[in-house]
């Protein structure tokens, strides 16, 4: 959440200027849901180049609000929120100053359009706000006036956030003011960081890895880390010297990489992610009637799941899938308990398993189908998925259902022999947070080439 602001002020001696009018939209993102505008009493004079430039003199502020009758309409409006200014440095100092006079101290985090735009169009002649908005099309009304400024700002700002593709600038830019800014140490590891997809690791002076995780965008979340105030996040801020990171380019790739690295160095803030990360399972059983049932329960290590899942409701609403897409009964999934026939019976979506009147091997059949969708049992596939480069791509084996490693190779080799496919791989170990992460990620992007070693034939 954004709050975009532009002040008029008195103009006068560093730290001494009142404000005159202000302009405050709070923007979500995608719209402004609410705005604050107003002239304010400075309780001073207004020097007469200010007049000049603004229009706004001490007679027409004889009669608005003084800052203090404002002050908590803009305390309201700025909660939880970055501001956003052109010059924020100006703005957010004119704000804490006011706010000092009546014994309150403001903090927000600031976010500048001045910044953004030389890093996002740089080798402009000016980036004051009329010359910039002109150069990019942007219309202004009002030049010089609080809520004209403040609109054109916005504009400016939505406009800046389509051009910025990685949206690291933003999440790189966000400073508080000086006193209470990041640690120079954390805003130089930030500044380091690429903008790519893959394992970080949070080192200590001496080394040793405090914290490992992943992300899409290695830059963005460790600036989430360094700019968190949980009790966990603070401790790593003090402790962390340097973060290094390998690139995967893969998201699963990057995923499986966590979970391995995590078991074998079990890093200090990283304990969650050592046990098991998931707490629902699918298995299957054949009745006595001789229908394949499915049920999903609370994982057991002692019993081998057809799948698993992060919570319950992931679970469920995957069985209302599954009945929907495969036609299986609701009765034997588990998702209606009656002693007769399941609801879908009655609307002709069910063939009538409850009743035993579809014939077993027809129905499990389908059944059958589900399982081998969403089982590696006594498969041998290779997932392929991006590569670190543009040239190469990441390779998943997994022999006989079990997880063996990953590896990464040019689009100038087929993958075409067990050899060469073995001489790639870079061995890892397969555990029950493996095979949850490889058949829920697959789960959720169908898209990705999985190559069956078994049948040569491609999915």
């Amino acid at each position: 959440m954004y709050a975009i602001i532009d002040i008029e002020t008195t103009g006068g001696k560093y730290n001494e200027e009142g404000i005159t009018e202000i302009a405050i939209h709070r923007y979500d993102g995608h719209q402004v849901i609410d705005s604050f505008i107003s002239l304010v009493n400075p309780e001073r004079s207004i020097q007469p180049f200010v007049v000049n430039l603004t229009g706004i003199n001490n007679q027409m502020l004889r009669n608005a609000p003084k800052f203090y009758e404002v002050a908590k309409r803009i305390i309201e409006i700025t909660t939880d929120c970055i501001i956003v200014a052109h010059n924020a440095k100006f703005d957010y100092r004119i704000l804490r100053t006011e706010f000092k006079r009546l014994g309150y101290s403001f903090e927000r985090q600031t976010l500048c359009t001045v910044e953004l735009s030389k890093k996002l169009i740089p080798d402009l002649e000016s980036y004051k706000l009329g010359r910039l908005c002109r150069t990019l099309g942007i219309p202004v009304t009002d030049r010089h006036r609080a809520n004209g400024d403040a609109l054109a700002t916005i504009k400016l700002f939505k406009l800046l956030v389509d051009k910025d593709l990685q949206k690291s600038i933003i999440s790189n830019s966000i400073r508080l003011e000086p006193k209470y800014q990041l640690d120079p140490k954390l805003i130089d590891i930030v500044a380091s960081l690429p903008t790519i997809t893959g394992v970080y690791y949070m080192h200590r002076s001496d080394g040793e890895i405090i914290y490992i995780g992943k992300s899409k965008n290695i830059k963005k979340r460790i600036n989430q880390h360094f700019t968190s105030t949980s009790p966990k996040a603070k401790k790593i801020q003090i402790q962390v010297a340097t973060v290094s990171y390998e690139k995967t380019g893969s998201e699963l790739v990057a995923l499986l990489k966590e979970s391995e690295e995590i078991k074998r160095n079990k890093p200090i803030y990283n304990r969650a992610l050592r046990r098991t990360i998931f707490t629902d399972a699918l298995y299957s059983f054949i009745d006595d009637n001789g229908y394949i049932n499915l049920k999903i329960d609370k994982a057991d290590g002692r019993k081998k799941p057809i799948t698993t899942f992060t919570n319950r409701q992931s679970a469920k609403s995957f069985m209302f899938n599954a009945v929907e897409n495969y036609m299986l009964c609701q009765k034997l999934t588990g998702l209606h308990k009656v002693n007769k026939n399941c609801f879908n019976y009655t609307i002709k979506s069910c063939n009538g398993a409850c009743i035993q009147k579809e014939l077993p091997e027809i129905y499990n059949y389908r059944a059958q189908q589900l399982i081998a969708k969403n089982s590696f049992e006594n498969s041998n596939l290779v997932i392929i998925d991006k590569g670190r480069e543009i040239q190469e791509r990441s390779a998943i084996y997994i022999k006989n259902g079990v997880f063996k490693g990953i590896g990464f190779f040019n689009l100038n080799y087929q993958i075409n022999k067990i050899e060469i496919l073995q001489s790639i791989i870079t061995p890892m170990e397969n555990n029950r947070d493996v095979q949850h992460i490889l058949k829920s990620y697959l789960r959720k992007n169908k898209k990705l080439k999985i190559i069956n070693l078994n049948t040569k034939d491609n999915s």
